[in-house]
Parts: C-alpha cells; sequence; structure tokens
C-alpha cells in the first residue's frame, strides 16, 4: 500500500471521529441542568394541615419540552376526598433559566417522632432530543406531637380473682377530623373478658367512628384477673385508624396491674382497720391479734410493743392491760394481766389493744413518706408493722374572662340563646408523697362545651362527649410539688350557651372538680374536691358580679 493512501485512510477515519464527537456533544444532555426540590416544615403535628411547595428550574441553555411533574403525598396523608395521594400534571416547556412551583396541601398522620415522606417526579424531553429524562426528589418531615390524648383509667393493684373494672379515655384536639378510628386492646395472660361499653367488635377491638376537634369518649371494659401474688400484669392499647385495609396507629397506652394477697399470723388493725391509713390528729386505736398456729400451747409469755417514728404523739399513749410510762415508746403486755398470753391452745386467738395519737405537728417540716412503725415481740416471734400517712392532694379551680391563656368572646352578661366562651383555671399542689395515676375529673353541664383551646397543649385532656366528663390525666406528682415550686397548672376554654331557664341566674360552667390520685407510699388513693363554678366570676375583677347574671 503506497503512503498516500494511507494517509487517506487515516485522514478519512479522523474526519469520522470529528464528526462523531461534535454530534456527541451537541446531542449530549445532563439531567443535572433542572434542578427539582420540595420545600416544607421540618416537624409537624399530627393533623396539622400543612403545604408543600414543588419547585423547579431549567439551569441549562436547552427547552424543556412537555414536562410532567407527579407528587406523591406521604402515606396516611389526609387529603380531600375522591383525590389520589399520589398527583400529576402536565405543565408547560420550560425555557432555559425559567422557574415554576405548584404547591401541594394535606393533613400529616403518624405517631409521634415518626418521619413520614413526600416526593416529586418531573419528566421531560430536551429539545431535539428523542428521549425523555427524569428528576425525582424528596422531603422528609418529623411528626414531633399527636394532639391526641389516650390513656388507661385502672387500678394500680387488686387480689387475684377479683372483677376488674377499667377504661379506656379518648380525646382528640387534632385540627382535622379523624374517620374510621378503632381501639385494639392487647390483655395479659389471666384476664378473662366479660363485657364492655360500648359493644365490642370481638371483645378486643372497637370501632369508634370519627372525632372532630375538642371531642373525646371512653371504653369501659370488665373481666375477671388471676395471678401469682407479686406478679405484675400489663395491659396494651393502640388508637388508631384504619386506612386502605391497614391499621394505622396513632397513639398507645400500656398499664400495669400488681396482683396482691396478704398473709399474716400476728395482725393488727387500728381504729377497726387492718389496712389503716392515718391522717395528722388521727386517735389510733391498735387491736393487736396473736393466733397460735403450732400443736403445743402457748404458757406465761410477754408481749412487747414498741413504737418508732416522730410522728407518733407519746403523752397520749393508754391501755387497758399494758404497762408504759409517761413518755415512754413501748408497751409491756404482761401474761399474768393478759390471760391469752398465760395460756393459749393450738388453734386459739388472743389479743391486746392500746390508744395513741398521731401527732399533729408532723407535718409542718417537709418529711417524705412519714410513718408510724410498731414492733411486736412475743418470745422469739418478731413483727413488724409501719401505719403509712396519706398524702394530700389539693385543687384550686377558676374561671375568668379576661386572662393570660385565651381570648374569650361573646356577650357579657351572658344572654340566653348566645355563646360567651371563658377560661377554667386548673391548678394542682401536692402533700408529703409521691401520688401516681393522678386525675382531674369533673362533669360540664350540658350547654357547656370545651372549644378545643388548650394550655399546655401537650396535656393530656379528655372530654367525654356523651357524658359531659372532662378529665385532666397528671399522671405523676410529686412530693411538695406546688408547695416547694408553683402549682401545676391547666387552663381550658369553654363556650356557654345559656338556656331561657338560666335567665336572671347564675349559669354553671363546671361543676365540682374532684383530685384523685393513687399514693406511691400508702398505696390507698387519696382525693380532695372543690364546688363548682358559675358565671359570676369571684377570682375575674374584670367582670362584675352582675355580668354574671344571665339575661
Amino acid at each position: 500500500m503506497n503512503k498516500t493512501l494511507v494517509s487517506s485512510i487515516i485522514i478519512f477515519f479522523l474526519a469520522v471521529g470529528l464528526a462523531g464527537f461534535w454530534y456527541y456533544q451537541k446531542n449530549n444532555y445532563s439531567k443535572e441542568v433542572l434542578k427539582l426540590e420540595i420545600l416544607g416544615p421540618e416537624y409537624a403535628q399530627a393533623g396539622e394541615e400543612i403545604e408543600y411547595l414543588v419547585r423547579y428550574k431549567n439551569n441549562g441553555d436547552v427547552v424543556l419540552e412537555d414536562p410532567e411533574l407527579t407528587f406523591q403525598f406521604p402515606d396516611n396523608s389526609i387529603i380531600k376526598e375522591g383525590e389520589d395521594l399520589r398527583r400529576t400534571k402536565k405543565t408547560e416547556d420550560l425555557y432555559p433559566g425559567e422557574e415554576k412551583s405548584f404547591k401541594f396541601s394535606a393533613h400529616l398522620l403518624g405517631r409521634e417522632n415518626e418521619t413520614v415522606m413526600a416526593q416529586a417526579w418531573l419528566s421531560y424531553q430536551p429539545k431535539n432530543l428523542n428521549a425523555r429524562y427524569e428528576s425525582k426528589t424528596s422531603f422528609s418531615t418529623q411528626i414531633r406531637f399527636v394532639p391526641l390524648t389516650f390513656e388507661f383509667d385502672m387500678p394500680s393493684k387488686i387480689e387475684t380473682g377479683q372483677e376488674l373494672r377499667f377504661s379506656l379515655n379518648y380525646f382528640s384536639n387534632c385540627q382535622c377530623q379523624l374517620s374510621d378510628l378503632r381501639i385494639e386492646v392487647d390483655y395479659p395472660d389471666g384476664f378473662t373478658f366479660k363485657d364492655a361499653a360500648p359493644k365490642d367488635l370481638d371483645e378486643t377491638e372497637w370501632d369508634i367512628g370519627y372525632l372532630f376537634q375538642a371531642d373525646g369518649g371512653q371504653v369501659e371494659i370488665v373481666g375477671d384477673i388471676r395471678g401469682e401474688t407479686g406478679e405484675q400484669k400489663i395491659f396494651r392499647a393502640k388508637l388508631g385508624i384504619y386506612k386502605e385495609g391497614r391499621f394505622v396507629v396513632l397513639k398507645e397506652a400500656a398499664q400495669s396491674l400488681r396482683i396482691v394477697e396478704p398473709s399474716l399470723y400476728i395482725s393488727q388493725t387500728i381504729n377497726s382497720s387492718p389496712n389503716y391509713i392515718a391522717n395528722p390528729g388521727d386517735m389510733l386505736h391498735y387491736e393487736i391479734f396473736f393466733k397460735n398456729i403450732g400443736d403445743t400451747p402457748f404458757q406465761k409469755k410477754f408481749m412487747l410493743v414498741k413504737l418508732e417514728g416522730e410522728a407518733f404523739d407519746l403523752d397520749s399513749l393508754r391501755s387497758n392491760n399494758g404497762e408504759s410510762g409517761p413518755g415512754d415508746n413501748s408497751i409491756i403486755f404482761d401474761w399474768k394481766r393478759v390471760p391469752a398470753l398465760s395460756y393459749l391452745d393450738a388453734g386459739e386467738e388472743g389479743k391486746v389493744e392500746f390508744w395513741i395519737k398521731a401527732q399533729s405537728e408532723a407535718f409542718e417540716t417537709h418529711i417524705k413518706n412519714p410513718v408510724l412503725a410498731n414492733q411486736i415481740i412475743v418470745s422469739e416471734i418478731e413483727k413488724n408493722f409501719e401505719v403509712k400517712l396519706n398524702s394530700n392532694p389539693v385543687i384550686t379551680q377558676a374561671a375568668y374572662f379576661q386572662n393570660e391563656f385565651f381570648d374569650n368572646s361573646g356577650p357579657l352578661p351572658p344572654t340566653v340563646g348566645q355563646d360567651t366562651t371563658y377560661t377554667i383555671v386548673w391548678q394542682v399542689k401536692n402533700y408529703w408523697n409521691e401520688l401516681t395515676n393522678v386525675k382531674v375529673k369533673s362533669v360540664l353541664p350540658d350547654n357547656v362545651k370545651p372549644t378545643g383551646n388548650i394550655f399546655p397543649e401537650d396535656v393530656k385532656f379528655t372530654f367525654d362527649s356523651d357524658s359531659q366528663e372532662v378529665m385532666w390525666t397528671i399522671n405523676e406528682l410529686a412530693a411538695y410539688q406546688g408547695i416547694s415550686d408553683n402549682p401545676l397548672t391547666l387552663a381550658f376554654q369553654v363556650r356557654l350557651t345559656p338556656e331561657a331557664d338560666q335567665r336572671s341566674e347564675p349559669a354553671v360552667l363546671v361543676e365540682k372538680t374532684e383530685i384523685t390520685g393513687q399514693d406511691k407510699f400508702t398505696e390507698d388513693v387519696v382525693s380532695s374536691s372543690v364546688p363548682a363554678l358559675d358565671t359570676v366570676l369571684n377570682k375575674d375583677d374584670s367582670v362584675s358580679a352582675e355580668e354574671g347574671i344571665v339575661q
């Protein structure tokens, strides 16, 4: 092959290569020239309506033809009836440097701290190219708070074999209506279901239907419980919605129950009660019973009773057949004065008794978990008892028109057939012992309804639309909470619509309010209450007494 031919071939391939490179450069397109993004809130409440902004821009120098935008809402979002969670929009051609945006709104649903994701796709065809390209992006929002209250109302202990009655209370403060609601309950081993109100679907499920904002109710369940002494039984429940055949959990609750079964061979009662819980200043009548559970007689024994703890008023101690000196902290019962200590046959029982006061000044200082303890010694047998002293939770309530929490509206004086809103403020404090399962309950008159305005927003507050019961679930109160610091406070707004038979009288806004709680130390249920409130707002200086009379 001559040099001229070789040179021609080389020149030909170079020309083909240069032409191909030029064609590639002219027709090559990068998806990176299209900027696609979703803007929205990083955090939201469940049920809150949020808005997504989908924005895209052509950063290249080629027209993008026939763009088609697809937006996918997060799973379980509530959107307008009849619409799909995935939306597709065909838009006009996008010229170099041009930017467009679209808005999409929905109510988000999910558990607390759950992250939900929205997605967007944009497909298009660059001018002079046959291929279609697609860009994709996503945006995540965390559900920080679910404005639903869902709580067990259940005792903390029970004896085996006893009937157990408890309820599940629920309340919605979501901004949207919740539909297809359902409650599912998981019972521990040893629980036998008997009945429920409202009627159950299959003993573990209840159809709630729907809830509007500031709406709520309860499910009451009855059954029997069995277990070993000291065993903890845990009840669990879920509140959620059925959406497209799936159960979407919005709130969960759990409550433990302890099985107790006391048994003693030396026993005592105080004021005729085997489980007496004392209060300061009480006169305590001790009766100590002792039973011979052996096979041989019990003869010529002494009984020593020692009193321990600063809560006793030792100067008040007296006994008909026991010996003690003024100010002594012990009593001796001699077999010469107590026949049952002189001779007690197998299976027989004897008794001694004494009286003493609980120290009324014992609570002037911050004593936590105070007790009146006594030790009983009979021969080699020794038994210790403690009389615990209940804590004292206190509830105060007041009603306001002018207040720092909410803006109220409506006529003053309140007028028949017209709405006037008021703010109810509950404040709680506690003495001496820690409390659990603390609840504040009251009943609203039929013509009074909560508006849904609550402070603080994350408080556990429920309203049963059928019984008109409002309940504040506090759960835990520390010893001296509200005494050593500020009282625990809840404010909620109510709407009063006076009726004709209330004209010329104050209208009741809230009935008697009671606080109850389980004393962690005494394991007793303690309570206190305050009377009803009406429209004569004694605590609101901005409203006169005359402005509290219905017109």
